[in-house]
């Protein structure tokens, strides 16, 4: 869909400005996350709560993120993405604010809550709002991703900064700049909601997670999912524990998202090698970078370079997964495409940490980080498993991913 085919309101930005404006409110709304992701381990730790509890508070934004999720191809139907938008800039602000009341466990849930809630609302709305005023899908995602990676790059190693200071420190300056997002958020395009489903389109889409792309799309999302859990919650910890202090803690954080942009901006040579090759170099890469970052955790540089390479990899993941999903389905059900395949990362959001807090009750956190990237990578051997059978490619290529 071209950015002049979906309607407009009289007074709204061009095409252009649309995506600069939008670029801003992702940079803001992601500072604000970014800093959530390092600050909410460390002050866990600081509290006194174990791993396994750690893992569990970081899951339950997981629950929230995939309650959201699984209502919005509904509610991008009955409302425009736009509105979306600016409450899910209140919201992360809401959530960093909160913390800083109290660290009661009741009220560090309900700042998870509603930062879940934040998430899916934003990114969900950000990526239709991204395809409709961008020339192909893998154009748009990649644009949101590039934005949305100069503020997780810029959010945890300030938000390290600022903890040598104060505790709260962080939090209120992650809550001002969520608030901030409002301001571009209120200039952009306000499109109208997604068109009904007719009939066929109905039809079709009963089981959409299950159509060739889409499916695939779908996983690749999961593991970009579970790295991104694990990001925000694991890596920290074992950072932590391997006696690395908070302000390098934030800036290895933030290595790790500064090459999730080396993977995005990569995303469109990637997508042209083919959905196998995309599946297999984002998982390996992810996979294997989480699992010597746990390894090597003592050494900065060494954990900086396997952080940058599991970037890399949840870069390419999280851009031609949802790139995929919106090029094989109707441009009317690219919302719901898009909500199913952000229900699947926000799965992998919950079951991810919650398995890992099992894991630690039985292993130390060192080596249930290196397991679960390693884990996290196996996919690519089966992938490349199928792709030794002798498959012509297009064949290879259209087949679902092995489950």
């Amino acid at each position: 869909m071209t950015p002049s085919a979906p309607a407009r309101w009289k007074g709204d930005p061009s095409a252009g400005s649309d995506r600069a404006l939008s670029a801003v409110a992702n940079v803001l709304f992601s500072y604000s996350l970014g800093t959530l992701s390092v600050v909410v381990p460390l002050l866990a730790v600081r509290i006194g709560y174990s791993a396994s509890q750690i893992g569990l508070l970081v899951a339950v934004a997981a629950v929230a993120q995939i309650a959201t999720r699984l209502c919005m191809g509904a509610l991008v139907r009955a409302c425009a993405d736009k509105w979306f938008l600016l409450m899910a800039a209140v919201m992360i602000a809401g959530s960093c604010a909160l913390i800083t009341l109290s660290d009661a466990l009741l009220i560090f849930t309900l700042a998870q809550l509603v930062q879940g809630m934040a998430r899916a609302l934003f990114w969900t709305s950000s990526q239709t709002h991204a395809v409709r005023t961008s020339l192909s899908p893998v154009q748009g995602l990649r644009n949101v991703n590039l934005a949305a990676g100069v503020g997780a790059l810029i959010g945890p190693a300030a938000a390290g900064y600022f903890w040598e200071t104060s505790t709260e420190l962080p939090l209120l300056v992650g809550a001002a700049t969520g608030s901030l997002a409002v301001i571009p958020l209120l200039l952009i395009i306000r499109f109208p909601p997604f068109a009904a489903k007719n009939s066929a389109v109905r039809g079709k889409g009963k089981r959409l997670w299950r159509q060739p792309g889409v499916e695939t799309a779908c996983w690749m999302n999961a593991a970009a999912g579970g790295w991104k859990s694990l990001l925000d919650s694991y890596v920290p910890l074992v950072l932590s524990l391997a006696g690395q202090p908070a302000a390098v803690i934030g800036i290895l954080i933030s290595v790790a998202n500064a090459t999730v942009l080396a993977g995005s901006a990569a995303s469109g040579w990637v997508r042209a090698k083919g959905i196998r090759a995309s599946l297999s170099m984002g998982v390996l890469a992810a996979g294997l970078g989480l699992a010597a970052a746990g390894f090597f955790a003592g050494w900065a540089v060494a954990a900086a370079a396997a952080l940058a390479l599991s970037g890399i990899g949840a870069g390419i993941l999280q851009t031609v997964g949802p790139a995929i999903a919106a090029e094989t389905v109707h441009p009317e059900e690219r919302g719901d495409a898009l909500a199913v395949t952000g229900t699947f990362r926000a799965s992998a959001l919950f079951l991810v940490p919650v398995g890992m807090a099992g894991l630690v009750t039985v292993v130390p956190a060192t080596p249930a980080l290196l397991a679960a990237g390693l884990l996290l990578a196996a996919p690519a051997a089966a992938v490349w498993r199928q792709g030794t059978r002798g498959t012509e490619d297009g064949a290879a290529d259209a087949a679902p991913v092995p489950h």
